[in-house]
């Protein structure tokens, strides 16, 4: 349970970082306003911006466009503040946007709002009539500030968005490793369930042809008979309850090796069951006959392969005591190659009364035919083959082994792809997210090139506005007024400055005139004086040197 303290501070934690915000944004408006106290407006250059910044910062959490809109209206303030030239809170716009760039994904959203901010900028300046460095300003800062920072969020939100999937998959993967050993656990109880039913199955079919044999002993006394034919049934009932109870297991988790076989990385101990050649041993005992040949020189055999033929010729004789009562059966057994043949073949059941009553027919519902589908799939799970079917009046199984199992078994291609996410749909997402960063990345570079191209584009824009209206002093002072516009042509350049401040044409001139500005300098960094011609008709009538922030009203007749 959460203290009160606890629940407070998590609860508070948003505000204060965006208190934090909002005073370090704003810090930088507060020393520009110091700097220009005598003649910047209080209300506009301070107060109201730091009122709009303080419903954008906090806002920008729900709304981060309508954050980043305001700010831009905070940095337009700028073009109406004649006391400065660019916005003290163009970082605040820059920090908005990358805000933006990190909260939001909607890329069309993000683009059509900076649009519509730059519109408005330049509105704006069209409206205010504003100088070629308002319009530098305009054209190059704010749509540097808008378009920047967003990238940079967006680098930064594929960034986290790559992290956030690496942890899932992460997630995915140990949710996976724990399904995968559940049915490692869930193959282990199928496997030792198939063992018994092939171990202990085999041993009671032969326990119940002994019974039957010594029912039919004629030493034996009425009772005796009586408690061997109960003893038979009762065995018989055994190993019907056995496999129930082993299908009633193998129902509920047979999977890719749920018929209680090995994988072909199966423990190394498996082999250590008894020969073949002791099987069928113990079954003559039982009074079955039964032939073993082997053909061939048997090679190294894998543990695994050792163990499967044992499985096979034991399922096969179970099979044939239970299904094929007095028939003889062949056991073959021929190492040729790399590979192992086991060829178990018995012929049709006597016609004589048997001792051990017949099960139903082999796949029948009843039976349920467990034995050999669960031989199948061992044998398919080491790269073998196995066939079963009715021969010549009885039944024979021919499987065919490899010597050494392969490390893949067939049939595991899907697997491979899931254990290394080729394929899935997690890995598909990653490799998403990737090519997702890789593209933003390549945004975010191509972005600020593009940008400085269109800086360096205004720039030289600006430089020409600014040094093709420039009037040199000396022919400044060699104009003579009385003089004719074409006497004067060759001595002026060839436009003049039509982004003077309103400051500067609101000085009076001579009545009826026509006023021309020009430059005195074609410096760009420097403030530099204007130069004002009027004309009467198309005769020059006054010319006056004006500074372009007057203090007091200049002119000069000559």
């Amino acid at each position: 349970m959460r203290t009160p303290r606890a629940l407070v501070a998590r609860g508070t934690g948003p505000a204060v970082r965006d208190a934090a915000l909002w005073a370090a944004l704003a810090g930088a408006g507060v020393f520009a306003y110091r700097e220009r106290v005598a003649e910047a407006s209080p209300v506009l250059g301070l107060v109201l911006p730091l009122s709009i910044l303080a419903v954008a910062v906090p806002g920008s959490r729900k709304r981060p466009g309508a954050a980043v809109f305001l700010a831009n209206a905070v940095c337009a303030l700028g073009l109406a503040e004649p006391a400065e030239t660019a916005s003290p809170y163009l970082a605040a716009l820059a920090v908005l946007t990358y805000l933006l760039g990190v909260r939001s994904a909607r890329t069309g959203a993000a683009l059509l709002l900076f649009g519509a901010c730059t519109a408005v900028d330049l509105a704006l300046c069209a409206l205010l009539g504003v100088g070629p460095v308002y319009w530098f300003y305009t054209v190059s800062m704010i749509p540097s500030a808008l378009l920047l920072p967003w990238l940079a969020g967006r680098y930064r939100q594929a960034r986290l968005a790559l992290v956030r999937g690496g942890w899932e998959r992460a997630r995915g993967l140990e949710q996976r490793q724990r399904f995968v050993a559940e049915q490692a656990r869930l193959r282990e109880r199928t496997r030792i369930a198939a063992d018994m039913h092939d171990s202990l199955g085999h041993e009671l079919s032969l326990i119940a042809l002994r019974a039957g044999a010594l029912e039919l002993s004629p030493t034996l006394s009425g009772q005796d008979r009586a408690d061997l034919a109960v003893l038979r049934a009762a065995v018989s009932d055994a190993v019907g309850h056995l496999r129930d109870t082993i299908g009633v297991v193998r129902d509920g988790s047979d999977g890719p090796g749920g018929s209680g076989g090995y994988g072909p990385h199966g423990d190394p101990t498996a082999s250590s069951v008894e020969p073949v050649e002791e099987l069928v041993a113990r079954a003559r005992e039982s009074g079955v006959t039964v032939d073993l040949r082997r053909e061939g020189q048997a090679g190294a055999l894998s543990p695994l392969v050792d163990r499967t033929a044992y499985r096979v010729v034991q399922e096969s004789l179970t099979n044939a005591i239970k299904h094929a009562p007095g028939a003889a059966v062949r056991v073959r057994i021929v190492h040729q190659g790399a590979r192992t043949e086991v060829r178990v073949a018995n012929s049709a059941p006597s016609a004589g009364p048997s001792p051990v009553p017949v099960p139903a027919p082999a796949g029948a519902p009843a039976s349920g035919h467990r034995g050999l589908t669960g031989l199948r799939e061992r044998v398919r799970l080491i790269g073998g083959t196995l066939h079963a079917a009715p021969r010549r009046g009885g039944f024979e199984v021919l499987a065919t082994l490899p010597d050494q199992v392969a490390p893949r078994r067939p049939g595991t291609a899907e697997e491979l792809l899931e254990e290394t996410g080729t394929g899935s749909e997690s890995g598909r997402r990653l490799a998403a997210a990737r090519r997702s960063t890789r593209r933003r990345f390549a945004v975010a570079v191509a972005a600020p090139a593009g940008l400085g191209l269109l800086l360096l584009g205004s720039a030289a824009y600006l430089a020409h506005q600014l040094t093709a209206c420039v009037l040199r002093p000396a022919d400044f002072a060699a104009l003579r007024t009385g003089q004719e516009r074409t006497e004067l042509a060759p001595l002026l350049p060839d436009r003049d400055f039509r982004y003077v401040p309103d400051a500067v044409k609101a000085l009076p001139a001579p009545p009826g005139t026509v006023c021309a500005y020009y430059r005195s300098s074609g410096s760009l960094l420097d403030q530099a004086d204007v130069y004002r011609l009027c004309y009467s008709g198309s005769r020059l009538t006054a010319k006056d040197v004006l500074p372009s922030r007057p203090l007091t009203t200049s002119g000069d007749e000559a």
